[in-house]
């Protein structure tokens, strides 16, 4: 596939790792990039020690084209910037805040900047902002939310429709039916974040993964609408049943023994941030066959629709 996004980020797939916590460094990053997708390594940890060290895993792990998300929220490094450059990457997505606080200074070192917006307001903003592209996150998609939520279906046409930059469709996105359907609302790339979680590489205890396979499609929750701090939308726990109606004085405190929940298999440690993609997730898989299945599947699919669609002009 040619598009502005493969070209852009150099890959033989549009299709790319969402920047998970924790959960996107370089044990999966690099099955990405390798399979022909894009990883990113996260920063929204805000643990850049770690993230460094990662950096450095990548770089023997994998030749292929990767990036790093800046995670504003979570990172208060002054030279985050002068970081990111300084890794060789040429792709950098940011998010979690206003598009305008990094994007000149990395555009200025090279770099190839897509922001990630839950809204056509903050499209606008990023657009306006000088960004080179988009990641539009719909509200399905796990992870931290606006808490105006709005789906994938109707945000995804809405931006593309008034932006003329490439777009990377994030939320709902989990094979290669999800993909037609987002290139079909204008997109030129998706993006996978629950998907990828219980992908084989994924380094999440078998207990999270597990637990996205076996959900069903409303067994994730929206939490915190309200504030204060961000809203979220995880899988459905004891604990996040609770938070559903009683949401906590402070969510970002749930978080403080995410590790439990992360690597140490404790699902009521913490939040298990998840799409409702889970759903659809019936087996666990390695980031080499997602990526040829979705391929193909989307193949299929477009192809399918010229077949029983098309029309030969007279």
């Amino acid at each position: 596939m040619k598009n502005r996004i493969t070209d852009l980020l150099g890959v033989k797939y549009p299709i790319v790792q969402a920047p998970m916590g924790w959960i996107a460094r370089a044990q999966l990053a690099s099955a990405v990039s390798n399979a022909g997708g894009f990883g990113i390594i996260e920063t929204s940890s805000g643990r850049l020690d770690e993230v460094k060290e990662e950096v450095k895993k990548m770089r023997g792990l994998t030749d292929k084209p990767w990036g790093i998300n800046v995670a504003q929220a979570f990172v208060r490094d002054p030279d985050i910037v002068q970081f990111v450059a300084d890794q060789g990457v040429k792709f950098v997505t940011t998010s979690a805040g206003d598009p305008n606080k990094y994007c000149e200074a990395l555009k200025s070192k090279g770099l190839t900047v897509f922001h990630v917006v839950p809204s056509l307001a903050a499209a606008m903003k990023a657009i306006e902002a000088g960004v080179d592209g988009l990641v539009v996150e719909g509200g399905e998609g796990g992870g931290f939310k606006n808490g105006r939520d709005v789906a994938t279906m109707v945000l995804l046409p809405l931006v593309c429709s008034k932006v003329g930059v490439p777009v990377i469709a994030a939320g709902g996105i989990v094979d290669g039916r999800s993909m037609a359907a987002a290139f079909a609302l204008g997109a030129e790339g998706v993006q996978m974040g629950t998907r990828m979680v219980s992908a084989a590489e994924s380094p999440v205890h078998q207990n999270w993964k597990d637990m996205i396979v076996g959900a069903k499609e409303t067994d994730t929750v929206f939490l915190n609408r309200f504030g204060p701090g961000p809203a979220l939308r995880a899988l459905r726990t004891e604990k996040t049943t609770k938070f559903e109606k009683e949401p906590p004085a402070n969510i970002m405190g749930e978080f403080g023994n995410a590790l439990d929940l992360y690597f140490g298999g404790d699902m009521e440690a913490s939040i298990a941030l998840s799409g409702q993609v889970a759903g659809r997730i019936d087996e666990i898989k390695p980031v080499a066959q997602i990526l040829a299945e979705t391929m193909a599947e989307f193949d299929e699919t477009i192809a399918e629709l010229a077949r029983r669609y098309g029309r030969v002009n007279a």
